[in-house]
């Protein structure tokens, strides 16, 4: 079982789904060279009609995709930075979302914009920003954020190998982690389906991404105090596994949803929302939530640091989860 890293991960996927199905291609600002590392090498392999390097306009290369898929390809379009899906806005939530519905099924869009999202390196308000919640919000539209190596090499192949638009998401701080990863080409994971990546009994802890790794961290802190966090992984955030979450909350009686969007509209007050709704009768304490404080991303890290959720500010909120029942 291969140690890669999360970018390595990326890598790979691309490059077995590109020998697999010779109409999967990649486009996008300086992918020959990969920024990220993560498009690096393909071109050498797969040639200039398959890795297309195009001009800096996020709008133009989403609406090539968008034609690319509509006529038989398979587009992975690489925008770098999540934020500039901001600039690609209209090509994905006015045509790359609406237009199998439009044609009334006649027509696939099997599309996947990658981005790097989030913050943690001092990028910046252009470049730092979590801006997936605005594509949870588009009909007809996937949303992916993967949390390690082997998830990202899974759920990057599934995304290819769907008929409908995925915005998928890779955090800009985990590119580095490494793990042990399976070694199978045809090893993929269904978009929609999320992990238990810590069984607990007491209180589940519903995220993504980075804020995996941070719950995680806040799971061990809290069980020297005799609290068992079960730490579920989405992985995949439109369509998202209600199911399990509602199982866990059913188990644990307490809920804490940890996001690294803003507070107003973000994931995690889609998923307190539902909880509260569904779940209910389950709840021994209110839903919490732990978002990003509501301001531009800082580029001083000191500031970053502040304005992201931590691993502190969950271990609060869950602790908050019991002292309302004394």
């Amino acid at each position: 079982m291969p140690r890669k890293t999360y970018i390595a991960a990326i890598k790979d996927a691309l490059a077995e789904e590109m020998r697999r199905d010779d109409s999967v291609i990649l486009i996008g600002e300086d992918v020959r060279i990969g920024v990220f590392a993560g498009t690096r090498g393909l071109h050498a392999e797969f040639g200039d009609m398959r890795v297309i390097d195009t001009p800096i306009s996020e709008l133009g290369v989403a609406g090539a995709g968008v034609g690319a898929a509509a006529t038989g390809l398979r587009p992975v379009v690489d925008l770098m930075f999540g934020t500039f899906l901001y600039l690609a806005f209209d090509q994905i939530a006015n045509q790359a979302n609406a237009m199998r519905y439009m044609f009334g099924g006649q027509a696939k869009l099997p599309i996947v914009y990658m981005v790097q999202n989030g913050g943690g390196i001092g990028a910046g308000p252009h470049h730092s920003q979590a801006v997936h919640p605005l594509f949870m919000y588009l009909p007809m539209i996937k949303v992916v954020m993967p949390s390690t190596p082997q998830d990202v090499h899974g759920l990057l192949k599934a995304s290819i190998r769907d008929d409908n638009p995925v915005v998928f998401f890779n955090h800009l701080s985990l590119g580095g982690q490494r793990q042990n990863i399976e070694d199978d080409d045809n090893r993929i994971i269904p978009l929609g389906k999320g992990d238990i990546k810590r069984a607990g009994k007491d209180v589940t802890i519903c995220t993504a991404g980075l804020m995996v790794h941070h719950s995680l961290k806040a799971a061990e802190i809290l069980a020297a105090d005799g609290i068992d966090v079960e730490v579920i992984d989405l992985r995949t955030l439109k369509p998202w596994d209600e199911e399990m979450v509602l199982d866990s909350v059913a188990k644990t009686g307490h809920f804490v949803a940890v996001d690294e969007s803003y507070p107003v509209c973000g994931a995690a007050s889609e998923w307190a929302a539902t909880v509260a709704e569904k779940g209910f009768r389950h709840l021994k304490a209110p839903v919490r939530r732990v978002s990003s404080k509501p301001v531009p991303i800082p580029f001083s890290p000191i500031l970053e640091k502040a304005v992201i959720p931590s691993v502190e500010e969950i271990v609060d909120a869950v602790k908050q989860q019991f002292t309302i029942d004394d």
